[in-house]
């Protein structure tokens, strides 16, 4: 199947009104196969605001069938210009296995960036209580704090970017306006308490599959109790061989060499600097 996919990066309010509500509606179909109860969340709610902001990348086979959609919000600001805001994935079950997941971020983050941002690159923001989520993150963004590759504290920009996200942003990224975030480890505390996106540490379905990545994150926040963890990283042209999936890594000669290597991951009270 995954020859015939079909991936293409969509910006809702350029399309005509028919086209976007049934693209809406889609959406919507897919999410419901994927949560207990659909969120009221960006596109998928159906917020004006939402669809004025939202870039997606969508998946289709060969007959035009939905299979899987990312979807990522921008916001516009002074100081940094485009920030890139990661939201909803969602991959109909039939379609699991593929490497939907992360061949979906990667077509939008690299042709958003190839279109709004070549020369500089942007800041991006992740929020998320899923441990896989968090370490793809880790794994295939520049710059990301908090990330057990890291060596050094949070910069300015990190904080600045992270101060902006908590104090203008928080109902667009459907994060709890009384949940206090925490700005040495970027939690949220309680930020996704009951809600759609809150899930276990303790559930299998939900670990990155590397251990060492899932054992980091689920230490850093109490996800049980609801936190949410911020990532603030960078995405830029310069980095396009992170996002790249390894299995085009593999096809292409002296691609591998570019791909940086990952070094083991410490301790987490060696990187963020919290007690054990």
């Amino acid at each position: 199947m995954s020859s015939r996919l079909r991936i293409q990066v969509v910006t809702p309010r350029r399309l005509t009104l028919a086209r976007r509500e049934a693209l809406l509606a889609e959406l919507r179909d897919l999410t419901a196969a994927c949560f207990d109860r659909v969120p009221d969340y960006q596109v998928v709610g159906g917020d004006p605001d939402a669809i004025e902001r939202a870039v997606l990348a969508v998946a289709r086979d060969r007959d035009g069938v939905l299979l899987g959609f990312t979807s990522a919000l921008v916001f516009e600001t002074e100081r940094f210009g485009s920030v890139l805001h990661l939201g909803l994935t969602c991959v109909s079950p039939d379609a699991r296995g593929l490497g939907l997941t992360h061949r979906l971020l990667s077509t939008l983050v690299v042709r958003w960036v190839a279109t709004h941002r070549p020369l500089t690159g942007a800041w991006c923001t992740n929020v998320a209580s899923v441990l896989s989520s968090l370490g793809n993150v880790a794994l295939h963004f520049e710059d990301v704090h908090p990330s057990p590759y890291r060596t050094s504290d949070a910069t300015p920009g990190h904080h600045a970017v992270a101060k902006l996200l908590s104090d203008h942003h928080r109902a667009r990224v459907h994060l709890s306006e009384d949940a206090r975030f925490d700005a040495d480890r970027f939690v949220f505390v309680g930020g996704n308490r009951g809600t759609a996106f809150a899930k276990s540490a303790h559930d299998a379905q939900y670990h990155h599959r590397d251990p060492e990545l899932t054992r980091w994150y689920a230490e850093l926040a109490d996800l049980d109790n609801g936190d949410a963890v911020l990532q603030v990283s960078r995405v830029s042209l310069a980095g396009f061989v992170r996002y790249v999936p390894k299995d085009v890594v593999r096809r292409i000669p002296g691609l591998r060499r570019l791909v940086p290597r990952r070094p083991r991951i410490p301790a987490l009270s060696a990187s963020v600097g919290v007690r054990a």
